[in-house]
């Protein structure tokens, strides 16, 4: 286990090598993703779907992360009520959704292999629903210009996000018995197993380790507030659920993944400044450390004691 994670980091810091020594820029991890959310990670789930059963118990998963998801923002309404209206917006989208296919699956599949890819794709399936719905509406209610959405707007971008779709038809075919063609798997197979190095080498990428000293106040608060609540709730799920322990595990280290991606793509969009927009990468950074600190803990010492 700790060789697998050895492994990961190293290819992190070769994607941040390369950014530092600008034979990659943070540009280039534009395209990168794009082919990550548009091609390999589809194609990933294809695969993925194809080769296992997906048991009735799952769709539990999407059910729990979106309950959450209305939690989550009550008490961020709560918790960040006094903060300034942009600053109150970019906080509440953090808050909503998590890195799934970016981050944990390249760290799920060292830990789990396939079976823990299953698991995590329905759970990224709420947490699509999480961010093209709560996060997109708290991001456009805070930003200056308004609220300027409707249902048909967020349905909209919901059918527009492949990864979402790929989940949505892949576990149709599944739940229906249907199997895909063999040469048509083959060759998803082939392109899937691009997407873990294509993750880590775009998480190195995006690594930055300057942030400004004015958001170390709401920094704080925000970590305080994402990790606390997402561990409080993961934990009492994990030890009361009466589930496997497969989908335990999936739903406390799923709450105490990084923000997504997504909140800087909604700044941006809805206009928001330059410091909030900034704010939202920091945070993103931030995020990820911490994340990939608590599933190395999960991973080498939680499942002993367990």
């Amino acid at each position: 286990m700790n060789q697998e994670f050895l492994n990961i980091i190293i290819i992190i810091a070769f994607g941040y090598l390369l950014k530092r020594l600008n034979i990659l820029q943070e540009k280039d991890g534009e395209v990168i993703s794009k082919i990550i959310f548009k091609i390999t990670l589809p194609a990933l789930v294809i695969v993925t779907f194809d080769s296992v059963k997906i048991e009735t118990s799952l769709i539990m998963l999407p059910v729990i992360v979106i309950i959450y998801g209305m939690i989550t923002a009550i008490l961020g309404l709560l918790f960040f009520k006094n903060e300034e209206r942009e600053l109150k917006g970019s906080l509440l989208m953090l808050s909503h959704g998590f890195n799934v296919g970016l981050f944990a699956f390249p760290l799920v599949y060292a830990i789990w292999g396939m079976e823990g890819l299953t698991y995590f794709s329905m759970f990224d399936v709420g947490a699509s629903f999480l961010v093209f719905g709560i996060s997109f509406i708290f991001g456009s209610y805070f930003s200056n210009e308004g609220l300027r959405l409707n249902p048909l707007e967020i349905l909209k971008k919901l059918g527009k996000s492949i990864p979402l779709m790929t989940y949505i038809i892949a576990s149709i075919l599944n739940f229906s018995h249907i199997h895909l063609p063999d040469m048509f798997i083959e060759v998803a197979s082939t392109i899937s197993g691009a997407n873990i190095p294509l993750s880590l080498l775009l998480l190195g990428l995006f690594l930055n380790f300057k942030f400004d000293k004015q958001f170390i106040r709401p920094m704080v608060k925000f970590l305080a507030f994402r990790y606390g609540l997402g561990l409080i709730v993961g934990l009492v799920l994990y030890f009361t659920l009466p589930a496997d322990i497969m989908l335990r595990s999936t739903i406390l280290i799923g709450l105490l993944l990084p923000v997504a991606a997504s909140a800087l793509t909604f700044a941006v969009e809805f206009k928001y400044s330059i410091t909030s927009i900034r704010f939202i990468a920091t945070m993103s950074n931030i995020t990820m450390l911490v994340s990939i600190l608590i599933l190395y803990l999960f991973a080498n010492f939680f499942f002993i004691v367990s």
